[in-house]
């Protein structure tokens, strides 16, 4: 006969749960420090024109962004079906322009107020008039750097 016996009963010891927290606490940090916000909800359909020559913006927080296009279905009952200007949360008419770019240059640094672009997001089915009065409201309060943003692409495909 042997001195030792053997359990017949050999069950597992139970998984430490000591380290859960840490783990939990580090995936939350994580998400927090990856997750970006979205600064306005688009009311716009923003279908970009494509380009075959592009150049990204280097810092986002120098420019301010002014979308143009047809109101997204959900607010076609209310708006309508012509383009119209979204300024951050809702839609502006042309005259509103030039006072949504300097609040917008207000809230920035000092030492950026003078580096801002205004980027148009503007739906490739939008006319070029609405477009053009865009500029004219920029040109009064002097925001003469204009970036036009689009996508990647063949733009001679759109226009055969």
């Amino acid at each position: 006969m042997s001195k030792f016996k053997k359990k017949k009963g050999g069950e597992l010891p139970a998984i430490s749960t000591a380290s859960l927290p840490d783990i939990v606490f580090m995936l939350l940090f994580f998400f927090m420090v990856a997750t970006v916000m979205r600064d306005n909800t688009l009311m716009v359909t923003n279908t970009l024109p494509a380009a075959d020559q592009i150049k990204k913006l280097d810092k986002k927080d120098r420019v301010i962004y002014i979308y143009a296009g047809k109101p997204s279905a959900r607010y076609q009952d209310k708006y309508g079906d012509q383009p119209r200007i979204q300024l951050n949360d809702k839609f502006s008419v042309v005259s509103d322009v030039g006072a949504y770019v300097l609040a917008e240059r207000a809230t920035k640094r000092e030492e950026l107020q003078n580096v801002l672009t205004t980027a148009l997001k503007v739906d490739g089915e939008t006319n070029m008039g609405l477009i053009s009065d865009i500029k004219q409201e920029l040109r009064k309060v002097n925001a003469l750097k204009i970036n036009y943003t689009t996508r990647i692409g063949d733009y001679t495909q759109n226009y055969r």
